[in-house]
């Protein structure tokens, strides 16, 4: 696979997202023994940076990535994350917490989870509203010092935010929602009613351009649900979900909004054919187009999607591709 570089460490262009295996998505497909084979399978395929958060499963997730791990540690970049904290697993119902005492409890935990030494990627899941970003950056940018941390990043913030952190410790990477349906990170026009963001963006005038911040500031910018959340694939038709999966209450998921939201896959099935690709392959290669800094990480619990999004890391899109995607229509709904 092409690679991309993290702060001299080359990886995969395109990473692995482990979040589905245990947390959000289909629940009577999660198989542990099958979920650790696929990691390790990605691994063999050049896909080698991992993410991962303590919320996933409430711990279970990261237990996960930790097996999978084992004897091949150093073939792989691990990305965790800190700052959201579980309180119905059912419900996905959670809470931020940003305190330097949860931030340090928690890295001492992902560390015990992954049986690792040291942590390659920690980010801030989310800001807390109730905690100056100064505190949790600097309970974080401590860990580094004490070697349990190699880098930060944060999840979901505004440039504003990202500045403000990356005064005090570098910022080594951003992960965002990104995708051709969401643009938020992009400071796309709209975005604040077509991406669903959060109430802080919100009250800022929106996110930003965080895409081009990072690259300006020698970050990594991380796309998640590069896929939207399955739909760019083109294998999402109707609102039928399974009891438990996370994209039953999303408003883009409801039967009318995505019908409505068919148009923009008919852009990308179109692309996809004159290249004899898949839908899920251009739609990981736009996010790659956005810049080198950029490094995706769709979602799969299965070896034939595994290898198929990897396959988007050998597709070069052209002019008239990527003016054809870049003009498709906003989608209808939020994204929460």
């Amino acid at each position: 696979m092409r690679t991309r570089d993290f702060h001299g460490t080359p990886v995969g262009a395109v990473g692995l997202g482990c979040m589905g295996m245990s947390w959000a998505y289909s629940a009577s497909e999660r198989d542990d023994d099958a979920s650790v084979a696929l990691i390790r399978e990605a691994l063999d395929l050049g896909v080698t940076f991992l993410d991962t958060a303590q919320v996933y499963g409430d711990g279970h997730n990261e237990t996960l990535v930790g097996r999978a791990l084992r004897g091949r540690r150093d073939q792989a970049v691990v990305a965790t994350k800190t700052g959201l904290v579980v309180d119905d697993a059912a419900t996905h119902a959670m809470h931020r917490d940003g305190s330097p005492e949860h931030v340090r409890r928690s890295a001492e935990e992902s560390l015990r989870r992954l049986g690792i030494d040291a942590i390659d990627l920690f980010y801030l899941h989310r800001v807390d509203p109730g905690v100056p970003l100064a505190e949790s950056w600097g309970a974080m940018a401590e860990l580094v010092a004490e070697g349990k941390v190699r880098r930060l990043g944060l999840s979901e913030v505004t440039v504003a935010q990202a500045e403000e952190a990356h005064r005090a410790h570098p910022v080594a990477a951003i992960q965002s929602e990104l995708s051709l349906w969401t643009r938020d990170a992009m400071g796309a026009p709209g975005g604040i009613a077509g991406g669903g963001s959060d109430s802080t963006a919100a009250a800022t005038g929106g996110v930003g351009d965080v895409v081009g911040w990072c690259r300006d500031n020698g970050a990594a910018f991380v796309p998640f649900s590069p896929l939207g959340r399955g739909f760019l694939t083109g294998a999402v038709s109707s609102a039928d979900f399974e009891e438990g999966d996370f994209r039953a209450g999303n408003p883009r998921f409801q039967e009318e909004a995505l019908k409505a939201n068919l148009r923009i896959v008919e852009v990308v099935k179109t692309v996809a054919g004159r290249h004899g690709a898949t839908p899920a392959q251009v739609a990981i290669a736009w996010t790659l187009a956005q810049g080198d800094h950029v490094i995706p990480i769709p979602g799969t619990k299965k070896s034939r999607y595994l290898r198929d999004n990897a396959g988007a890391a050998a597709l070069d899109l052209t002019a008239a591709d990527l003016a054809d995607l870049d003009s498709v229509p906003l989608p209808t709904g939020d994204r929460y």
